[in-house]
């Protein structure tokens, strides 16, 4: 099958292409390398792609390319592109959230309505929950986002919901919780933590540490991802959560055990669109296409350790 996917050289999606590969597709990776961290993370991340048979890489803006021609003899798409960060999407970049994560996906949703499509898999987040005030959290609860990022994230997904209603486009959409492991970007928790505990250097904590989160492999966001495209039913969103809710100060403690190291920690006050507290509900996944995460947070902490250690 041949099958696009958006934000390629990213994590999630870098990941998703090599194992698309794998399992015998003809995988055509799209990414325009926006500036939100260093080119030279992204090549790399695609380093195990390029050049393989199955997999042609396009670099272009999807709001500047042929999407048209670009779907041609595509049959499936997986819909990762987005500039992510809920602290920088405040203030004066805002509008190159609203122009990578609400515009570009309504013109891929535009070309795809004419075509015969399986499935369009859009990759939501849980800022769009905001601070929930249930746990674990349901798709039906209200969506309030305090992000301006969750904002643009809960539109694409509205868009979608929208072009599989009027024009039958197969959307599914998943809302992944904190995805973790090899290839995070560097501006995440996890990431910082770790370089920090292989460098014996400091962190900044937002908050207490006593924030919780439900972090998600991302070996495990890839299998939803496959699952989704399959099984999941379209026009419908879908909790991706790892299964382990854990206060940041106790995955900080793991990274300390794991690495055979003390972190140093600066505390900061909370910033603006942080979340307190998530928690994902995956059982409307795990019901239509039979979810369930494989991951440990001890296990996947420990991956992304080893990975950053020699890398």
């Amino acid at each position: 099958m041949r099958i696009l996917v958006t934000g390629v050289s990213g994590f999630i999606g870098s990941h998703l292409a090599e194992r698309l590969v794998a399992d015998g597709h003809s995988v055509l990776g799209v990414d325009s390398f926006l500036d939100f961290y260093p080119r030279e993370i992204k090549e790399n991340n695609m380093k195990a792609l390029l050049g393989k048979p199955g997999f042609e890489f396009v670099e272009g803006d999807l709001f500047d390319l042929d999407l048209g021609e670009l779907l041609s003899g595509v049959e499936g798409v997986y819909h990762q592109a987005a500039i992510a960060g809920v602290r920088t999407s405040w203030g004066g970049r805002f509008s190159e959230y609203v122009r990578n994560n609400i515009s570009c996906t309504q013109l891929l949703l535009e070309a795809a309505k004419d075509k015969n499509l399986k499935k369009f898999v859009y990759a939501s987040s849980s800022s769009v929950y905001g601070d929930a005030e249930a746990f674990p959290t349901r798709e039906d609860l209200q969506l309030r986002p305090v992000s301006p990022y969750g904002v643009t994230k809960l539109a694409g997904e509205n868009l979608a919901t929208l072009y599989y209603k009027g024009y039958g486009v197969p959307v599914v959409s998943l809302r992944y919780f904190t995805v973790y492991g090899p290839r995070q970007r560097p501006d995440m928790a996890f990431h910082r933590f770790v370089r920090a505990a292989i460098a014996g250097s400091g962190i900044t904590v937002f908050g207490t540490g006593e924030q919780t989160r439900d972090f998600t492999f991302v070996a495990d966001a890839v299998e939803a991802n496959l699952r989704a495209f399959s099984d999941g039913v379209s026009g419908e969103s879908y909790n991706i959560g790892g299964g382990t809710r854990i206060k940041l100060i106790d995955a900080i403690h793991l990274i300390e055990e794991i690495a055979g190291a003390k972190i140093k920690i600066d505390y900061k006050d909370s910033e603006r669109g942080d979340a307190r507290h998530t928690s994902a509900d995956v059982s409307k996944a795990v019901r239509d296409f039979n979810y369930s995460p494989v991951f440990g947070i001890k296990e996947g902490l420990t991956e992304h350790y080893n990975w950053l250690r020699e890398n």
